[in-house]
Parts: C-alpha cells; sequence; structure tokens
C-alpha cells in the first residue's frame, strides 16, 4: 500500500459508487420504507383485532422480529428460502431469489415490525417525525446486506478499497457520505419536529 491519503481513488470511483452503490442503497431504504409501513400497518391492525389468534399472532411475529439481529435475519432468508420454497413447490433444486429480493423482502418484513408501532393513520402529521427517524436507521441498516455479497454503497467501495488497496481513503469517504446524508435527515427531522409543535 502506498503511503499517505490518495483523493484519487475516490473520484476516480464516484460514478461507480454512487450509480451502482447509491442507488441501490437509496432504492432498498425506499422501497423497504414503503413496504413496511404497507405491511406494518397491517400488522397493527391485526394487533388490535378483536380476535385473539390473530392479536397473538401479529404480537409473536413482531416480539420474534425485534429479538433477532438483523443481520442473521438476512442472511437465514437469503441461504434458507431457497431450500423452503423447493420444498413447498416441490422443486429438485432451490427457487432463485437474488440478492436484492432477498434484502428488499427481508427489510421489509423487518421493519414492519418497527413500523407497525407508530403506524397511526388519524395522527398521522405527529407520527410523521419517528417514520423519517425508522427511516433514517433503515438507510443506515441497509449496509448490512454486505453478508450477502450485494452491491450496496458500502459494498462497492469495499470492492474497490480490496482491489486496488485503499481501504482508509475508501472507507473514510463512505463513512463522511453516510454522516452528511444521515445528519442532514435528521435536522430536517428536527425541523419538522420543531413546526408540529409550534402548530399544537
Amino acid at each position: 500500500m502506498d503511503s499517505g491519503f490518495d483523493f484519487g481513488v475516490i473520484q476516480r470511483s464516484l460514478p461507480y459508487l454512487f450509480k451502482e452503490g447509491m442507488t441501490f442503497t437509496v432504492t432498498l431504504t425506499l422501497l423497504a420504507m414503503t413496504g413496511g409501513i404497507v405491511f406494518g400497518t397491517l400488522l397493527a391492525m391485526m394487533r388490535l383485532a378483536s380476535i385473539k389468534p390473530v392479536s397473538i399472532l401479529a404480537g409473536g411475529y413482531v416480539n420474534l422480529m425485534r429479538s433477532i439481529p438483523l443481520v442473521l435475519v438476512i442472511f437465514w432468508f437469503f441461504f434458507l428460502v431457497p431450500y423452503i420454497g423447493a420444498w413447498i413447490l416441490r422443486q429438485p433444486n432451490p427457487i432463485r431469489v437474488g440478492a436484492f429480493s432477498s434484502a428488499l423482502i427481508t427489510f421489509t418484513m423487518f421493519e414492519a415490525a418497527y413500523y407497525c408501532q407508530i403506524v397511526l393513520p388519524q395522527a398521522f402529521r405527529n407520527m410523521l417525525p419517528v417514520l423519517l427517524t425508522q427511516t433514517v436507521i433503515l438507510f443506515q441498516d441497509t449496509s448490512l446486506v454486505y453478508v450477502i455479497s450485494a452491491t450496496d454503497f458500502l459494498g462497492a467501495a469495499a470492492k474497490i478499497a480490496n482491489r486496488d488497496y485503499r481501504l482508509i481513503e475508501m472507507y473514510t469517504f463512505v463513512a463522511v457520505v453516510y454522516f452528511v446524508i444521515s445528519y442532514g435527515l435528521s435536522t430536517l427531522v428536527k425541523r419538522l419536529q420543531e413546526r408540529i409543535a409550534i402548530v399544537r
């Protein structure tokens, strides 16, 4: 590894990092957020249902998802579901799920367990900051898809870092980008909370 911080490797990698990596990360975040809210709303309704088995089932699902590390859920889904699907469909070979589809389904299922706690349609304005905060956390968590070798923003940077032996430059740049985006969104959430407080 050459001595000194090489800004050139970052500059040369920008098109790949943002076109491939960040596109994957943002797309996964937005789709998982949408799916999580939809599925979370359904879970919230099930938990409030007067039918006891339905309420218990939904509560059990939420407690299960909140008790297992997300990285394990991603890993299990990616490696086990193809075999479970083959068993259900009576196929001789594991079904193909794909890294992006696997990550999307996993994040949707996982985030729904958190979104269902804050989904209150009659008070959407009040819950919006909380939804945005959870979405910022989701954006950060998407980096965990490295366990299934998906090329998100962090994964794209890791490939370049290992190829060019520039780990410090690439991981520092990734940290800065995540900080700027997350801090910017968190500041937006804070201002939104202040506006809501004024309206009240």
